[in-house]
């Protein structure tokens, strides 16, 4: 049997000390208006921080409301966000919006979970205080440290101490029943509410559901996942011109990087070029990054193709823009400790909860040997050790009970969303689910990932709700096309492009190289910006060939922005241009050793004109500038620009 040694490399964030706040009251919430209202209403309620009454002290839970009318209803739509870890309150707009068709004559009730938000942040120094961090000599010393840091309290951060929150928020808000909307994570935390207090239960609406036992350590699901989620999006012939087999060549790339890592360049925004060396598990999360951003999931063939045939750029390039997201939606939410102490407390590990670290290596390491390799395909089996929760949560010492056995769910109307492409919470879930709740109906939205609602482009999710809620039976959803389709391979060269009609020789080549440089453009700033939520201001990255652009409110700076070999962009490319081919030209200077130098000018109407290697020309090129939605050249199609349809509900690290 071999021998596997678990280790971590993680990213810590800083997060609040744990609140502790005055003890448990029964009585009426008493809400009053919110400091930045949008109509909502705010209170908080003081829960015990250990029910059993072990140990003192109390969290208060801060709650947010907004009535459907002028008095309270007997009903409210409770939403609950994901994780675990994230707060739920920030996103209160959002989800009133999202969800309205749920809430009609229903109050909206929210409130951030413990330990998240408002709600007493968790929070352990080992993770926090740059002292501790660079004493530390691994990561697992980290994270055993701060569960002593925590102490017995680390036992109270349960998904069933948040269902105990439920009831008694319920309770103290008035309500005699509710609507459960929750998402990812708060989908088991739904469950296992509907499971304990069925008679509190009107519906169910879950969006990319987790299993009422919760997450597998070894992530199989997803594993297994990739191949239809390669398979639905190379449908129709999509990638015959990028791939003929991009599982294999992804399966193959793994391989490759499983036995010694990548290495090669990218350029920053200022068009320097930064060595820079993947392995494994950065392939492995770049596929699954796609959960939450559509643009990068039809850029993943190309790039793996190109990657195994010996041109690595478009790879660690689309790595290096999925980088850029660190500042976008997830990262101010979600709470890291909350969500290492919550997965280590109570996910299914194959391990003795008290046996030690060492013991709990072996265990894992036997469990992982019983299931066949092909469970893991593309990747490898330790693709599955590694990157899970496994090498977070082997040193961690349980202070909580195991989670008692799933009980039989009840019989109530839910709608279960699944989008076609998720892997974190792959339909095969949703199936699961719905097999256990006899008044279930599923729906499998097509080229959608994590959390259907809010970033399906198609309207079907919506069209759920509407006839879900009405009390119709939900149809599945039409044929309808990926609004963002298979990037095409990367040019080696210039020679290799074809002309723009209507402009011959070098300088149509040159033309059609300056149209799909912009059309790259697209792709990255759509990239960098999906999980912002809207146009990435001030944003910088280099181009895949070299030169840099930079994101600013009037649009797109080049400088000598090049996306393929020899030819160099410079100039301004307003936004509007750029996302969705609207506004005012763009105007910008072509160069580079392998071009015909001149001037291009861009309109939205898909008019191009300049002057390249001393001649003029006045062509329409919109196959080339258009929106892909109604074009039919492989290109990526987008929204406006302030409707980025990211969701931001159920981020995980």
């Amino acid at each position: 049997m071999r021998h596997v040694r678990i280790s971590i490399l993680a990213t810590v964030a800083p997060l609040l000390l744990l609140a502790v706040t005055a003890p448990s009251s029964s009585a009426a919430l008493a809400f009053s208006p919110c400091p930045q209202s949008g109509g909502f209403s705010c209170a908080s309620l003081p829960v015990p921080l250990d029910r059993s009454g072990t140990m003192p002290g109390s969290v208060s839970l801060s709650i947010e409301r907004r009535l459907s009318g002028a008095a309270q209803s007997r009903v409210a739509v409770l939403a609950l966000a994901g994780g675990p870890g994230q707060a739920a309150l920030p996103l209160a707009s959002y989800i009133a919006e999202a969800i309205a068709p749920a809430a009609g004559a229903r109050d909206l009730l929210l409130f951030d979970q413990r330990g998240t938000g408002a709600s007493g942040a968790l929070a352990c120094p080992a993770l926090t205080s740059a002292s501790e961090l660079s004493r530390a000599k691994s990561a697992e010393e980290l994270v055993e440290h701060c569960a002593l840091q925590l102490g017995p309290a680390r036992g109270a951060y349960t998904t069933r101490e948040s269902v105990q929150d439920i009831e008694a928020v319920r309770q103290a808000a008035g309500y005699e029943k509710l609507v459960l909307y929750g998402t990812s994570y708060g989908t088991k935390v739904a469950l296992e509410y509907a499971e304990r207090y069925p008679q509190r239960v009107e519906s169910l609406l879950l969006d990319s559901t987790e299993t009422p036992e919760g997450p597998d350590p070894f992530q199989v699901s997803t594993f297994k996942a990739m191949r239809p989620m390669l398979g639905e999006l190379c449908s129709g012939r999509a990638c015959q011109r990028v791939s003929s087999n991009p599982v294999g060549e992804l399966a193959r790339l793994a391989a490759q990087l499983a036995a010694h890592p990548l290495t090669g360049h990218v350029f920053d925004g200022r068009g320097k070029p930064v060595r820079i060396s993947i392995e494994g598990g950065d392939l492995f999360a770049l596929v699954k990054a796609g959960d939450l951003n559509p643009v990068i999931r039809p850029q993943l063939p190309a790039a793996v193709h190109s990657a195994v045939n010996h041109d690595p750029a478009p790879l660690l390039r689309l790595i290096a823009l999925v980088g850029l997201q660190g500042a976008g939606a997830e990262g101010s939410d979600l709470n890291f400790t909350l969500l290492l102490d919550t997965s280590c407390e109570e996910t299914p590990f194959p391990w003795q909860r008290a046996a030690t670290a060492p013991t709990r290596a072996v265990e894992a390491e036997a469990a992982l040997n019983a299931l066949p390799g092909s469970d893991f395909y593309p990747f490898d089996p330790e693709s599955g050790l590694f990157a899970g929760t496994i090498p977070l949560c082997v040193g961690w010492p349980d202070a909580s009970a195991a989670p008692p056995p799933v009980g039989p769910l009840p019989d109530l109307p839910a709608l279960i969303l699944s989008g076609g492409q998720d892997l974190r919470t792959p339909t095969e879930n949703a199936r699961r689910v719905a097999a256990l709740i006899p008044d279930a109906q599923v729906l499998r939205v097509p080229y959608t990932g994590h959390s259907v609602i809010g970033s399906d482009l198609s309207g079907c999710a919506q069209s759920a709700l509407t006839s879900f809620f009405a009390g119709a039976a939900v149809r599945p959803c039409p044929p309808a096309p990926n609004r963002f389709r298979v990037a095409p391979l990367a040019p080696g060269r210039l020679a290799g492009v074809a002309p723009t009609p209507g402009v011959g020789g070098p300088a149509g080549r040159t033309l059609a190289g300056v149209l799909d440089s912009l059309l790259d453009l697209r792709r990255a700033v759509l990239t960098a910006g999906f999980d912002f939520g809207g146009v990435p201001y001030g944003a910088r990255f280099g181009g895949l060939r070299g030169g840099g652009a930079t994101v600013t409110r009037a649009g797109v700076r080049l400088s000598r922005f090049s996306y393929i070999p020899g030819l160099q962009v410079t100039g301004l490319v307003p936004i509007g241009i750029v996302l969705r081919n609207s506004g005012t030209p763009a105007r910008l200077r072509v160069g580079g050793p392998a071009a015909a130098a001149g001037q291009v000018r861009i309109a939205a109407s898909g008019r191009v004109s300049g002057v390249l290697a001393g001649r003029s020309f006045h062509v329409r090129a919109a196959a080339k500038v258009r929106s892909a939605s109604a074009s039919a050249d492989g290109e990526v199609g987008e929204p406006a620009e302030a409707d980025f349809p990211a969701s931001p509900l159920a981020r995980l690290p």
